[in-house]
């Protein structure tokens, strides 16, 4: 009887030790080429993992074949029915090692590919260091340099110059093989010039780091990316290869939050410079936002105000701004959509309490009839009586007045949403691009973005190292006056003059202006005082150190750079009220009618002596917001001098001081924010409380004055018959509590109802607490 083969020795003879070592090799091929091949062609990462699941099911499968069954020249038998010659003889083991030997070389060379492709040597693009231009608003202002160094560590120098101010940051890193970092080192000076030192690590699965706001530790398993406070632009397309080779293209952001990338379209550059995709990811801001990537992972952030670009594709920025606006339009228009009330019929408020901000009575017991966005009825509640298909609001005795106003924005991504939020109806636009900007304020009209009404005003500024964000720059009274016809042909109702316009051009502007029914206000250019300013034609002034300004001339002169902010720092505290020579410019102002728009809230934040604090006025605010915004809602205070602790430490005390003197005198003021949209404007409002003038005054300048001011009370400012149907509803009193306008439940603009705690929501805010 003949012994049994060993299952080994049968394992063996049926040659499926061969076919499990080729198909191996094969397979380990097949993935290598995918991981390569998909993503060129967009494919999910799903199916790469697919494949992998399917090829491991396939072994199974031809491990069963191979031990059942082999090959005859009539084709495939049971291997238990032949004889070992009837089967087709396999390769000589020269051939068969030489096969397994060169499909594995094929394999480990693609492998070594990729992992030297996701390296940051790769990721930075073949060269070992590259250089980026920045641009603001088209002008250029700075560069970005980034180096790979020979340890592996990226070494990165960043900065730019905007008016005096801007970033410098130079920066230290080190990424693990998913392209996380494990290691950060930047200093340097933000914005207002103060220090910046940040420090993160990465070690035995404990992430540190620390900075001027934020120190802390946590203990990490899997990826998560730190991401500094003031990184140079380079970072966040350290952060978009990360997220694209993250699983599910998602990554935990630390200190806090959470990033997801998406791909959204492809563009080809003009004059051979290649192709770009555009990427937008979210969990950065409000909204998300857009990076350009090429295939190397070089690359490109633009938007109106700020771009960096690879050095010699500048010219692509306007092609890559169009195309992400209609981005971003698409995505406001989804949000507009969802988010705007439209009645079917008329809409009725009722048992309101209603503000009249002309003479500042409340009356309970309102009723108001809108019709399309006019109001066509304004009554006492018994006396109205309303249409039968007509939606009702019953307001429940709560506040309703107008629409506010906001005097001083630079409109951009998500402003028009978080005004609306908070109950800004009407804006005014101090100064913005001549392109995107005209195409934004269409789609507030038309409502595929939510936004208030806004009237433009342009800006124009002379030339040199401290000439502001805008391609209006002049020399010449030609020049000047060939701005002015631009802005007047483009539908705009006001003249922003700039801080290096010479003085000289100062009423070529405002007569031309003038002239093509143009008002003019604007900073008070360098080398004249706010008195010349206004005798050579200005309507109006904005910010308030301008007017401390005045006091220090001709000793402080030069106001183009950070002095026009650290002189009024050190020497507001002089001008007290009543004095003489405060007094007597401030009657001049109000004998000319000239308007004021303070912004006194930057100065708070300015003067508040410590970089790092929340955005004064907004700590209640900030910490619903997402958390890489709130981590960026910092005051930007100017860095003290030890020897002017007491100076500036009564710097803003003196300008609210100085603000109620010039509202005593009678001088026009109209609230402007010029900072974070929305919320910051209520926080305006208190200020002005705090300076001493009444609440309900306050509310009439956040209302009526501003439509007078700007020749639109027909239309605004005021709930009345024939008006626009802009309002809000607050439960409380502003009148008594000026903080009561941080309690809007509804905001109607032009007869929609938008819900402020919905818009939020769309934003990634979080809810208020319910008030007890």
């Amino acid at each position: 009887m003949s012994e049994k083969p060993s299952f080994f020795s049968e394992f063996k003879r049926r040659h499926v030790d061969k076919v499990a070592l080729v198909y191996g090799v094969v397979a380990w091929l097949l993935i290598e080429i995918a991981w390569i091949v998909l993503p060129t062609f967009d494919a999910p990462s799903w199916i790469l993992k697919a494949l992998i699941v399917l090829l491991v099911l396939g072994f199974i499968f031809a491990f069963t074949i191979s031990w059942s069954f082999e090959m005859t020249p009539e084709g495939m038998k049971r291997t238990a029915e032949l004889s070992p010659d009837e089967a087709i003889p396999y390769w000589s083991k020269r051939k068969f090692f030489a096969f397994i030997i060169g499909v594995a070389v094929i394999a480990f060379v693609l492998l070594i590919y990729q992992l030297l492709r996701f390296s940051p040597a790769f990721q930075h693009g073949s060269a070992a260091k590259h250089t980026d231009k920045i641009f603001i608003q088209g002008n250029a202002a700075g560069t970005e340099t980034v180096e790979l160094q020979s340890d592996g560590a990226v070494h990165a120098d960043y900065s730019y110059n905007d008016r005096g101010r801007g970033d410098h940051i130079v920066a230290t890193w080190k990424l693990d093989g998913a392209g996380v970092p494990i290691a950060y080192d930047g200093h340097g000076n933000d914005y207002m010039k103060a220090p910046v030192e940040e420090h993160f690590e990465l070690k035995n699965g404990r992430a540190s780091w620390k900075n001027r706001s934020e120190q802390g530790e946590q203990a990490i398993s899997g990826e998560a990316f730190y991401l500094p406070i003031n990184p140079p632009p380079e970072f966040f397309a350290v952060l978009a290869r990360a997220l694209l080779k993250a699983p599910s293209h998602k990554l935990p952001l630390l200190p806090a939050g959470e990033a997801t990338i998406g791909q959204v379209q492809k563009m080809t550059l003009g004059s051979g410079k290649g192709e770009l995709t555009e990427y937008r990811i979210t969990g950065l801001g409000f909204s998300p936002q857009s990076i350009w990537l090429d295939r190397n992972g070089t690359s490109a952030s633009v938007s109106s105000w700020f771009s960096v670009v690879p050095d010699g594709t500048e010219s692509s920025i306007p092609q890559l701004q169009d195309a992400q606006q209609k981005t971003d339009a698409a995505w406001s228009e989804r949000i507009a959509r969802a988010l705007a009330h439209v009645p079917g019929g008329e809409l009725v408020i009722r048992n309101a309490r209603l503000f009249d901000s002309r003479d500042l009575r409340v009356t309970p017991g309102t009723t108001v009839v809108i019709s399309g966005d006019r109001i066509v009825r304004v009554g006492r509640d018994a006396e109205v009586k309303p249409s039968a298909n007509a939606e009702i609001i019953d307001a429940h005795g709560r506040f309703l007045m107008s629409g506010m106003w906001d005097s001083h924005q630079h409109f951009n991504d998500n402003d028009g949403a978080l005004d609306l939020a908070n109950g800004v109806t009407s804006a005014r636009d101090m100064a913005n691009d001549t392109d995107t900007f005209l195409q934004r304020v269409a789609r507030f009209d038309n409502g595929t973005e939510i936004g208030p009404r806004v009237l433009k005003a342009g800006i124009i500024d002379g030339t040199g190292e401290f000439a502001g964000p805008t391609k209006m720059r002049v020399d010449t009274a030609e020049q000047a006056i060939q701005d002015v016809d631009w802005y007047a042909d483009h539908g705009y109702a006001q003249i922003k003059i700039y801080s290096s316009v010479k003085p000289e051009l100062v009423p070529i502007i405002a007569d031309r202006a003038h002239a093509r029914g143009l008002r003019v206000s604007g900073h008070v250019p360098a080398f004249m005082s706010a008195r010349q300013f206004v005798e050579g034609g200005a309507d109006e002034i904005q910010h308030l150190n301008f007017i401390v300004l005045n006091f220090l001339f001709p000793e402080v002169q030069e106001t183009r750079n950070r002095d026009r902010f650290i002189k009024v720092a050190e020497r507001a505290w002089e001008f007290t009220p009543g004095t003489p020579k405060v007094r007597e410019f401030i009657d001049f102002l109000r004998d000319n009618r000239t308007v004021l728009d303070p912004t006194i809230n930057v100065f708070e934040a300015l003067f508040c002596g410590d970089p790092s604090a929340i955005t004064p006025g907004l700590e209640e605010i900030v910490p619903r917001f997402p958390p890489q915004v709130r981590r960026a809602m910092r005051s930007g205070a100017l860095e003290v001098p030890p020897d002017k602790q007491a100076a500036y430490h009564g710097a803003f005390p003196a300008m609210l001081l100085l603000l109620k003197e010039i509202y005593d005198a009678g001088v026009t003021i109209i609230p402007g924010t010029d900072a974070l949209s929305g919320y910051t404007l209520h926080h305006e409002l208190e200020l002005y409380a705090r300076a001493g003038i009444p609440p309900a005054e306050v509310l009439r300048m956040a209302t009526w004055t501003p439509a007078l001011v700007m020749g639109v009370n027909k239309d605004c400012g005021l709930i009345a018959p024939g008006k626009f149907a802009d309002m809000i509803l607050i439960d409380g009193d502003p009148t008594t509590n000026i903080r009561d306008i941080n309690n809007i439940t509804t905001v109607i603009k032009g007869g929609k109802v938008y819900d402020p705690s919905a818009i939020e929501k769309a934003l990634g805010i979080a809810p208020r607490e319910t008030r007890r």
